[in-house]
This record gives C-alpha cells, structure tokens and sequence, in this order.
C-alpha cells in the first residue's frame, strides 16, 4: 500500500523562481530563502518519495474564471511549464502519477468532495517556483507528482475547516492504494502578504510564526477561524494559507517537526516547514473497507449489459479521440474533418484504431472504446446523420426497427439550422 512519509509547505512566491532562475542563490538578498530550502532538499534526497502530492493555486494562468472550482485534481500524464506573459521558465514538464490521481478523485468524490479534474493545463508558479528550488532537474524530475489546485481567489472559496476535512480525507485516499509508493505531501503559498489595494506590502510576522505553531502542534484552532480573520492577520492574499491545512489533514495527528524557517525579503514572507509522519498501523483492515466504501455507488453496474460508465479510467483511455470529437464545436474543424479527414487523423495522432472507427462510423465500437456520447452526436451533427440512428447503431438494429420501439416517430440531432 502507498505510505505519507511527511508533509512540507512552502512559499510559491515568484521570487524563489526569479532568484534561480538568475543564479542569485548566494547574493545577499537571496541567500537566507535558499539557506531555509537546504534542509528540506537534504530530505527530499534521503528519503526519495515516488510521489509528490502537491497543493497549489493557480494566478489566473491555465485557471481563468469561465470555470472556476475549488478542488481541482490533476488527473495527467505530463505537466508543462506556463507561459505566464514572459515566455515559460527554461524547465522540464514533469510526469504525473496518473493512476494515483484517479484513485486519489474515485475516493475524494466517495468522501463527498465534488472534485474538478483537469488535463492539458500548464502550470505556473505556484508549483513551479519552489518545485525548481527544491529539486534538481538537469536529467528530468526525480519524482512524479499529483497537483491539486485549489481555487482561493474568486470567493466563495472553502474554508479551513473544510481544507482540512480534504487532508483528513486524503490521507484515506492515499493509504489505500495498491501499489507500494511512498508520497510526501506539499504545500505551497503565503504566508503573509497582500498585493493588492492600498493595503498592498501589508506582512505580519508575528501571526506567520503563530499560525506555523498552531499548524504543527494545534491545527484544528486554525479550523475555527473564519477566512475574514485570516485575511485581517495575514492579508488578503495571505489568507492563501488555509491550503496549508490540506497537509496537515493527511498527516498523522502527532508529527515531527524536522525543519522551520522564515524570510521576508521583499513582499511575502517566505516560509518553509517540514513534518515527518508518525503513523500508526491499527489491528483492523480498513483500507479493504474503504475499498468497498470507494465503489459503493457503482456497485453492480458491471451487471447492466451495454453499458459503459465513463469512469477517469474511461476518460483516460479515450482522452486522445474525446478531444478530437469535441473540436466538431469548431467551424473550421468539422470543416477540414469533411473534406481531408485522413490529414486531421494524422496531425491528431490518432491511433490506427481510433481512425478506422472513425472511418466506418463504427458508433458502437466508439462506445465501447472510449468515447462518451455527447461527442459522438456531435459527430452525427457535422456528418448528418440523426441522433435516432445512432441510438439505433448501438442496439444492433435498423433505424426502421428501432423507430417502432418509439412512442413518437421523430428525428433530430443538435445541428443548427443550415
């Protein structure tokens, strides 16, 4: 089964990026913030986790507000580097754990956290700034990683209390799984900083060291404390810190403190904290039962003859073909779709399988690949052919025999008026 070894937070400030990205790390300025990193990367080698699971937000870069969520859990093979309006930092992608991901949302969502998911978003510094400060990446990243971001800018946003029930849940999710991986918690963000208003420069580092106290020896104080008074003691923006919780939600109840460091150097301090887990192994098999508790809602399914939850599994396999169907919103696509498919199949990358389902309008066999219908009556749209008979396609049966099973004999599809 995976295993939490320990859990560190640090601030994602831009400057930890600007600093190595400059080869600042001994100038004066610079060097306490990476003197602060050094025991932690000292850690981060000794120990080796397979995974990390990193909490971050995004600064309005791949997350805009046309869709905002709270909890959104990368669900990736890959993760590139953002452009943020100055090109994207001189680094790696880095390799998502994606299996764990989906594990990780299949349980969150069981525990009645409604997750997003996300593919094909960059990130920006919120991961990458500390990421580049505490590994060495010159052959790769040494680790995959799972990226939660947590959505802190447009309010409503979750309060601490329920990013801390989110660590509590996603220690059951992690411990759970199968496969013997060992994963190291991180969060990132504040502490204290506002960077907006008039207000903006306000920091307070009495409450920076009295909210790290708290976060090791008594977080559940933190809990109460509503999002107004986290804004009031760290500023605005500093209030960010709540995802801190997430971290200590997944550790044990009694930690280890390793290592505590705390620099203001400009605008925001940074912080950096690092607790050791010190689980404890009950006499009773609860990960089997969490395992039951995680399929509860689809129990039985698998008895339904024809049909095919869309689960993250499905979703990951058919992503490729999923994403080519949906372009059918796109006029120039479907247009280049009618007239040189075989050229769109090719600058996709679909897969020789994928193109002759395509090719044949095999609706059935799409089905049963991957693809979820919705991408599909698109397709029926651009190529003319009424939802009916491909609801008729999927039974096996003529579009005549199939309208006699019909209270109406109608037919339609979502194209627009030509």
């Amino acid at each position: 089964m995976a295993r939490i070894i320990g859990g560190l937070a640090v601030s994602h400030t831009p400057t930890i990026g600007f600093a190595v990205d400059h080869d600042k790390q001994q100038d004066a300025a610079w060097a306490p913030i990476f003197e602060g990193f050094e025991p932690i990367k000292a850690w981060l080698d000794e120990k080796k986790p397979d995974v990390l699971f990193y909490i971050f937000n995004d600064h309005v870069t791949s997350f805009f507000f046309d869709h905002y969520g709270a909890f959104t859990l990368g669900v990736d093979e890959r993760y590139e580097v953002a452009d943020e309006g100055g090109n994207p930092r001189d680094l790696p992608a880095v390799n998502g754990h994606a299996a764990l991901s989906r594990h990780i949302g299949e349980s969150l969502v069981a525990d009645e956290f409604d997750m997003g998911f996300f593919r094909d978003k960059p990130l920006d510094h919120g991961f990458f700034s500390p990421m580049s400060a505490l590994l060495a990446c010159d052959d790769g990243w040494p680790v995959e990683i799972v990226p939660l971001q947590v959505g802190v800018l447009q309010f409503p946003i979750p309060s601490a209390r329920r990013c801390y029930k989110l660590g509590q849940a996603l220690r059951r999710a992690i411990e759970s799984y199968p496969e013997d991986v060992k994963v190291a918690i991180v969060a990132t963000g504040g502490v204290s900083h506002q960077v907006h208003g008039e207000r903006c420069g306000f920091n307070n580092p009495d409450w920076d060291a009295q909210f790290l106290d708290l976060l090791v020896h008594d977080p559940l104080r933190l809990t109460e404390m509503t999002l107004a008074e986290f804004a009031t003691l760290g500023g605005l923006e500093g209030a960010e810190v709540i995802t801190w919780l997430i971290m200590r939600g997944a550790l044990s109840s009694n930690v280890k403190k390793l290592h505590q460091d705390y620099y203001l150097p400009s605008m925001t301090g940074i912080a950096t904290l690092l607790l050791e887990n010190e689980d404890r192994p009950v006499p009773v098999e609860t990960t089997a039962r969490h395992l039951k508790h995680m399929r509860h809602q689809l129990d039985g399914i698998d008895k339904l003859e024809g049909t095919y939850p869309f689960t993250l599994e499905r979703s990951a396999k058919g992503y490729r073909l999923n994403k080519f169907l949906h372009r059918m919103i796109e006029p120039d696509w479907r247009r280049r779709f009618l007239e040189t498919p075989e050229a769109l199949f090719e600058e996709a990358g679909l897969s020789e399988e994928e193109c002759d389902l395509l090719r044949r309008r095999d609706w059935r066999g799409l089905i049963q690949y991957g693809a979820i219908f919705f991408v599909l009556e698109k397709l029926a749209a651009v190529v003319g052919v009424p939802n009916l008979q491909v609801y008729a396609a999927m039974r096996g049966q003529s579009l005549e025999d199939f309208m006699k099973t019909r209270n109406q004999q109608v037919l339609y599809s979502v194209a627009g008026k030509r």
